[in-house]
């Protein structure tokens, strides 16, 4: 089976050496690995080819975020060939026999476009963090939590970018992800995209996938929460729905209903991520915003440690 794996690095050296040394243990499928530094500060680009030789590094001159990053990883590994693209986050882990299900679920169907595992939390691992994703326009809470019985193979609204594989002919027909949204909500797009091409996205519960979310949990409460709800209203803009002007009301609405109870209760600095993503959600700023929104909630955060 054929296969190419993109892994994104963004100053963790030693998360992505670990992920791909995890991948060159498997003893059956022999993928193309594609890394690409996303501009990080240290010296990761040195680690990283000085340990792992054999891969394929990208370095970008600027932090393109996550679909941006991913984008460049994509177009390397589409001019190689046709091979499913796996999008693997470099704090994530998959077995290769968990891989070689989902290939052999993906060449099942020629409907099935977009396929991933049930996504569990590799430091308790039985925690249950994804099952696929809802409509992030339609749902507050994303995430599918849940499962049903029936046929383990199901199809979903989304599949979470942690670990994806998507088919080259996909990836041609419908396009790579939109870089407007730099970081979250890009691959709920491209399936809304798949989709609207006759391709489904689906969810195989035969096999699963690990996540540490302690690497990231810094960001949690300030740019991920930025993103998150300033990309609902890229996604507002790109969907197919008539009534565009609802889901703006609705979003507008919950966005300064959450600042307001995180001000109110003394949340400063996640109150001011939450602001500044609904207005720039309504003026249109999209793309990467990293430096302007940490430089924001850092004074208050930093401030209210001095109160």
């Amino acid at each position: 089976m054929e296969l190419a794996i993109v892994i994104l690095n963004w100053n963790a050296a030693d998360d992505t050496i670990r992920c791909v040394k995890s991948i060159y243990s498997w003893k059956h499928l022999t993928p193309a690995i594609i890394v690409v530094d996303n501009a990080s500060a240290g010296n990761d680009v040195e680690a990283i080819a000085g340990q792992r030789p054999d891969v394929h590094l990208i370095c970008n001159a600027e932090n393109l975020g996550f679909s941006g990053g991913t984008n460049r990883g994509i177009a390397e590994a589409l001019s190689k060939g046709d091979a499913p693209v796996l999008l693997l986050n470099n704090d994530a882990f998959i077995g290769e026999r968990d891989v070689i299900n989902l290939l052999e679920t993906l060449q099942e169907n020629e409907e099935f476009g977009v396929i991933g595992p049930l996504l569990f939390d590799a430091e308790q691992e039985d925690k249950l963090l994804s099952a696929g994703g809802k409509n992030p326009i339609k749902h507050h809470h994303t995430r599918i939590m849940t499962l049903s019985a029936g046929d383990p193979v199901r199809t979903v609204e989304y599949v979470s970018g942690t670990a994806v594989i998507i088919k080259a002919e996909v990836l041609r027909k419908v396009g790579f992800l939109d870089e407007d949204y730099f970081f979250s909500t890009e691959l709920a797009d491209l399936c809304m995209r798949a989709k609207q091409h006759g391709y489904l996205s689906v969810i195989d519960a035969r096999t699963r996938a690990f996540h540490t979310l302690s690497r990231s949990s810094r960001l949690r409460d300030t740019l991920f929460v930025y993103y998150i709800v300033r990309n609902r209203f890229i996604f507002i803009r790109n969907s197919p729905y008539k009534f565009k002007i609802l889901f703006h009301i609705f979003w507008t609405s919950y966005s300064l209903a959450l600042w307001l109870k995180l001000f109110i209760t003394g949340n400063l600095a996640t109150a001011q991520a939450v602001w500044l993503g609904l207005v720039d959600g309504l003026r249109g700023r999209f793309g990467g915003q990293n430096e302007r929104v940490l430089s924001a909630c850092s004074k208050l955060l930093n401030s209210a440690s001095l109160g």
